[in-house]
């Protein structure tokens, strides 16, 4: 009986030996993922052993798709003219954080109405970068975005969609979410509950005919709602209504915080706008936030797989 006491003991002490090597090696894996220079192509590096165990093999397998997947970033980023190669977001959590309406931004009933937020509870250094309406339809945004692998989500409104629906085809084919900005860009307090609800309503079913699926996110214009507006997006199928901790420009970043810096999961606002609106067109405003996020040692994460 002592020998087998010693034997699990021995056991627990190599499992945790082995567990230990395992970190290692994806800690070694993310490193040398994350870091700039050549391929190398599928050859290990100088000084690195091919690794030949099950386990290892997937390690470094994994750690080369991440070092060519940021090579292609950091050639892009030298494309576009960014200073800085946008960092990678961690991978999406298995498990959803949970989303609340923030203090102050309640409405009476809001209990039982979907979460007002702007900023989505987690410690990671991760923010997350929404467009609205759809008035600027450049070509050069859908590029770059996906040359630079950025996620963002898009808040549509039918009035300025309606005049190209098959841009946001593209946009939605390159893994964008389209959600709901509403049919008109109306003032959402200033209208019934009727209203509102044909606002909202009209526009999931837009949504659902041009692109194949009906929202579960809802931002109301200007960021104006009232107890009816929250009712009535619940009605018509949404879940959540994400606001913003901060919204971009070409030239500038405008804050909502008293500290006027980024925060783990602040949720960025900007437009789908050019030079007849700004002082730059959209892949300049892509350069002024990827400049302050990147600067700020924060990476861009898709919103949809945090809600």
């Amino acid at each position: 009986m002592q020998l087998v006491r010693q034997n699990v003991k021995y056991g627990r002490r190599r499992t945790r030996h082995v567990r230990a090597a395992v970190a290692a090696l994806v800690v070694a894996a993310i490193a040398s993922g994350c870091a700039s220079g050549d391929d190398g192509g599928a050859s290990p590096a100088p000084g690195q052993q091919r690794l030949d165990a099950p386990p290892a093999r997937a390690l470094d397998s994994y750690a080369h798709k991440l070092r060519v997947t940021q090579v292609a970033r950091a050639a892009a980023a030298k494309r576009w003219g960014l200073a800085k190669t946008p960092l990678a977001a961690p991978p999406a959590p298995a498990k959803k954080p949970k989303i609340t309406t923030r203090k102050g931004f309640e409405v009476k009933g809001q209990a039982g109405l979907p979460p007002v937020f702007t900023t989505i509870p987690t410690k990671k250094k991760i923010v997350f970068l929404t467009i609205d309406d759809g008035a600027e339809k450049d070509p050069a945004l859908l590029k770059m975005m996906s040359e630079l692998q950025i996620p963002y989500t898009a808040f549509l409104s039918d009035y300025l969609v309606k005049e190209d629906y098959g841009y946001f085809k593209k946009m939605q084919s390159r893994g964008v979410v389209l959600n709901n900005h509403t049919l008109n860009h109306r003032y959402m307090p200033g209208l019934s509950y009727a209203s509102q609800r044909r606002e909202i309503c009209g526009m999931q079913d837009t949504i659902q005919k041009r692109y194949g699926k009906r929202p579960e996110l809802f931002r109301p214009p200007y960021g104006n709602y009232n107890a009816d507006t929250l009712r009535a997006a619940k009605s018509c199928g949404i879940k959540a209504v994400p606001l913003w901790a901060s919204e971009a420009f070409p030239n500038r970043m405008d804050w909502r915080e008293w500290d006027r810096d980024l925060h783990p999961g602040d949720i960025i606002l900007t437009h789908f706008r050019g030079r007849e609106d700004w002082k730059g067109t959209m892949p300049d405003m892509i350069r002024k936030v990827m400049k302050t996020v990147t600067d700020k040692g924060y990476a861009v994460a898709r919103l949809e797989d945090y809600l």
